[in-house]
């Protein structure tokens, strides 16, 4: 495409300056308290798209956040790309750990990040690379470049499982109508290693709760003669997992496809080094499932973490309890061929039935979703292939993630095409976590390749 790079450099201050009002806002949709910022951000991220060169776009009400659909039709005998994200936020906690304020963007240098990067909650996940896509739509209509027709929809509910997207997915299929999907809500391996994410982990969320005598008791008179529920919790989590990190769970592995080892081997082509990752989290050894390498244990097996748990007496000095409640959130990442539905019901049958006389268990479903494979043979990838070795000047390699986008896998039953996931993240960007970032090197470049993808996807189309 002419004048892409110029073009990107000629505007990167005013592409950062944008980005930077966008992720001002808190559009944390888990917390109700933020909801007029939630709408307040669909409203921007409309405007911006009107900006951009949409002809049509609008705010789709739903029984949650809303749903921004914008669109560029310029032939209807042409391909088109529906690009898919999503504008609300994690919950920015603990802020203690934050080393500038989550909503009050900076741009900070690092060894990494020598151009800078951008701190703020949203920077990476996924306001950042969602407004990618914004720019690289500014760049093609503005230059009468576009090759074909692109179609938005951008929601504000990911990050609470998607609660209202299915619905407006299965209500509006001809709307949605595409020849693909495109998605920029994952990583690559390294700045001068380009990777297209093949495969994503599916999910499987719930809440558990363990309750013992009818009231707080006191520990001196009640403890040694009744089942306190924390340490009954922690038990039971604790068993879940033998002594090799295998998953107690009866039938939990048995969709599980064991992958050969050649596709083990090609897998194991891609540049890691333990060390770094060890120093980067600042550990002394990795754990996990025995018989995996780190990056297999990240990507092609199933987990199972705690990701909460409390109870009792948790504020300041010392309170002497025997709590009645105790309480625990957990998540299980799972590969393809596990269904979330059926992996949900095995871990509750299982928790009730692992619960001693003297307390109850109530186990909540909270959200999940299906894990998704996209094969390199489509033309999709092959035209996100080409996209990055143009930009990179090095052919991606394939490569599968260890996230969760649930959505997926709802597209292609629903809307019956493939999605391709072009990620300019990285693994130390500290998504969910505090002191969240996004390197301009990657924001910036990732605007210079999403309209390559245009270019090819069209001429393959052909």
């Amino acid at each position: 495409m002419e004048n892409l790079k110029s073009y990107v450099n000629q505007n990167k201050d005013r592409f950062i300056n944008e980005l930077i009002e966008l992720l001002k806002i808190p559009s944390i949709s888990a917390d109700s308290a933020y909801d007029k910022d939630v709408i307040k951000t669909a409203e921007e991220v409309k405007s911006r798209l009107e900006k951009a060169g949409c002809d049509k776009v609008e705010i789709c009400e739903t029984d949650g956040h809303p749903i921004v659909y914008g669109e560029k039709i310029i032939d209807k005998n042409l391909p088109t790309v529906l690009v898919y994200g999503h504008y609300d936020v994690q919950p920015p906690d603990p802020l203690d750990l934050w080393t500038s304020p989550p909503f009050e963007p900076v741009i900070k240098e690092t060894d990494l990040h020598r151009e800078g990067a951008i701190y703020a909650r949203g920077a990476c996940d996924d306001k950042g690379q969602l407004y990618m896509h914004v720019k690289a739509l500014e760049f093609m209509t503005s230059t009468n470049q576009l090759p074909c027709n692109v179609k938005f929809m951008i929601e504000g509910e990911e990050e609470v499982g998607s609660v209202n997207l299915s619905k407006y997915v299965k209500e509006n299929q001809d709307k949605l109508s595409n020849d693909v999907i495109l998605i920029s809500d994952t990583g690559m391996i390294s700045k001068d290693t380009p990777s297209i994410t093949t495969g994503l982990r599916g999910l499987s969320y719930v809440e558990v709760e363990v309750t013992g005598p009818n009231r707080d008791l006191h520990s001196g008179l009640y403890g040694g003669a009744v089942a306190n529920p924390i340490n009954i919790l922690t038990k039971m989590i604790a068993s879940l997992h033998d002594e090799n990190n295998h998953i107690n769970i009866p039938g939990f592995y048995d969709k599980v496809e064991e992958l050969s080892q050649e596709e083990r081997a090609e897998m194991a082509k891609a540049p890691f080094s333990l060390e770094k990752y060890k120093k980067a989290l600042d550990i002394d050894a990795v754990y996990g499932e025995e018989g995996y390498s780190t990056h297999e244990r990240c990507s092609i097996r199933p987990t199972l973490d705690v990701n909460g748990i409390w109870g009792g007496y948790t504020g300041e000095g010392a309170k002497t309890v025997i709590a009645s409640k105790a309480y625990a959130k957990i998540s299980m990442r799972l590969v393809p061929h596990q269904d979330w539905k059926e992996i949900t019901e095995q871990f509750k049958t299982h928790f009730e039935s692992i619960a001693p006389k003297g307390v109850t268990v109530k186990v909540t479903p909270h959200h999940g979703g299906q894990g998704y494979v996209t094969p390199i043979d489509n033309i999709g990838y092959q035209a996100a292939s080409k996209a990055y070795e143009d930009s990179f000047g090095k052919k991606p390699i394939p490569q599968r993630s260890g996230g969760s986008i649930p959505i997926v896998a709802l597209f292609e039953e629903e809307l019956k095409s493939k999605t391709i996931l072009m990620g300019f993240g990285l693994d130390s960007d500290a998504i969910h976590s505090p002191n969240e970032h996004f390197g301009l090197f990657n924001y910036l470049k990732g605007i210079e390749t999403i309209p390559l993808f245009y270019k090819y996807f069209t001429e393959l189309s052909k």
